[in-house]
């Protein structure tokens, strides 16, 4: 099965064309520095106090948030894909400024909030590059849980000629020079119908900044762990023809099929009330579920990536977060403790022995490790779910996620996407799992 050409390829397609990435011999292998991923995120009663205020209020206890206390504004927001436009209380908290350990080429948001009926958020990102000059206020994402309020959606068209935003993730328009995002702050925005009382609760927000060099190839790594994750099988192709309204059916809903199947792994679950709008004549409800409430109605489909995260997190006591990880000996330290991973790769038919397509752009999840070595995934593109564990060669699979640099079919060069994966756990992690986390830097 070949997953149709995202919006999200076709947009990273154009920046390798930007800094004249051309037709020229692969490079080789790159040996890369230790660290070239940086992780902030905000989410313990400390840091929710740290932040500037306008008529939000952290919240202790077990799990501390952020709320709306009284608001501080009023805004007309019309929704761009419902053609209407409505007026909300507003409240905001602006995080305190973080200087990437990583001067980045790239950044990445993620958050994890409740949002009731009648409240969404949004998350902008405002950077200082090193040369001392700041970027626009760039909105990550205007998201909620449901989809009666507000479609969720990205927002295209920002830029100021040096970054842009492409669907999810801040980009540095050219990586040839030095020229990079030196820190950043990200502002959350909480709304709500006015004259109302409620509010959304943000647990989680935070970023990814990476400066990933460009690669055809990557080190290999060596084994080290042997352990296979029992996570449910689910078939995005079994849904093919279903609800084709949200990104053309199954056969695109690698990204929701992979966060369903982790979500349930980890004993979380729709109600039969959340899935009672699915034709009951279609197997496995839930998938649909996560499609429709993964899906950005500006990308026109289920794989915003912090999107995906965000879903996974309005599941009782979950947290979720888009990174990227160094190599597969980062995932096996997750493995080891429990903890899968989804993984996003694009490949040749003959690049991945095995899997039986090529594809622009495709989520699985990670499961565990033979003794070999050798990756175990639950691939959704698979034609039944029981044909979903799969076997991958371990140098093939490590190659076509790691690299930043690839050949198409049509013998050009387009982006690989270095490592970038969902990680969703428990709130409350045991102390082996959180020591793992913090091991690949998410705290």
């Amino acid at each position: 099965m070949t997953r149709p050409t995202s919006r999200r390829t076709v947009l990273t397609a154009a920046i390798a064309a930007a800094v004249g990435v051309g037709t020229a011999s692969a490079a080789p292998a790159v040996a890369a520095p230790t660290r070239l991923v940086d992780n902030r995120f905000w989410s313990s009663y400390p840091d929710w106090r740290s932040g500037t205020a306008a008529g939000t209020r952290p919240v202790a206890g077990r799990r501390p948030g952020l709320v709306m206390a009284t608001p501080s504004g009023r805004t007309d927001y019309a929704d761009p894909h419902t053609g209407t436009t409505s007026t909300w209380e507003s409240a905001t908290w602006t995080s305190p400024v973080h200087r990437s350990t990583v001067p980045a080429a790239e950044v990445i948001a993620s958050w994890n909030a409740h949002t009731p009926a009648g409240t969404w958020l949004a998350v902008e990102l405002h950077g200082t590059y090193a040369d001392g000059t700041t970027t626009p206020w760039y909105v990550m994402g205007r998201w909620a849980a449901g989809d009666a309020d507000i479609k969720r959606t990205s927002v295209d068209g920002q830029s100021d000629g040096r970054s842009s935003i492409w669907t999810d993730t801040f980009s540095m328009n050219s990586t040839a020079g030095a020229l990079r995002l030196a820190s950043y702050q990200l502002r959350l925005t909480l709304h709500r119908k006015p004259g109302t009382t409620l509010t959304p609760t943000v647990w989680r927000l935070g970023a990814m900044a990476s400066d990933i060099p460009d690669r055809f190839t990557v080190p290999a790594s060596q084994p080290g762990v042997s352990r296979e994750l029992v996570v449910p099988r689910y078939s995005q192709n079994t849904h093919i023809g279903q609800y084709p309204e949200y990104d053309n059916g199954g056969e695109a809903w690698c990204s929701p099929t992979s966060s369903q199947m982790v979500i349930e792994y980890w004993g979380r679950k729709p109600t039969a009330a959340d899935l009672a709008w699915v034709d009951p004549a279609f197997a496995d409800p839930q998938v649909c579920h996560a499609a429709r409430f993964t899906f950005d109605y500006q990308y026109d489909g289920c794989g915003n990536w912090p999107f995906n995260a965000a879903y996974a997190a309005t599941y009782k006591d979950m947290s979720a977060v888009v990174t990227r990880l160094h190599s597969l000996t980062d995932l096996e330290t997750l493995v080891r403790v429990g903890i899968p991973a989804i993984t996003s790769q694009s490949f040749l038919k003959e690049e991945l022995t095995g899997a039986g397509y090529g594809t622009a752009g495709h989520l699985m999840t990670v499961i565990g490790f033979t003794p070999d070595g050798d990756v175990i995934a639950n691939d959704p593109a698979s034609p039944s779910n029981e044909a979903v564990r799969r076997v991958y060669r371990r140098r093939e699979w490590e190659n076509i996620w790691l690299r930043t640099k690839r050949y198409n079919a049509n013998g050009k060069v387009t982006s690989g996407t270095g490592g970038v994966c969902y990680i969703y756990w428990p709130a409350h992690p045991t102390p082996a799992q959180r020591r793992a986390l913090a091991a690949v830097g998410i705290r």
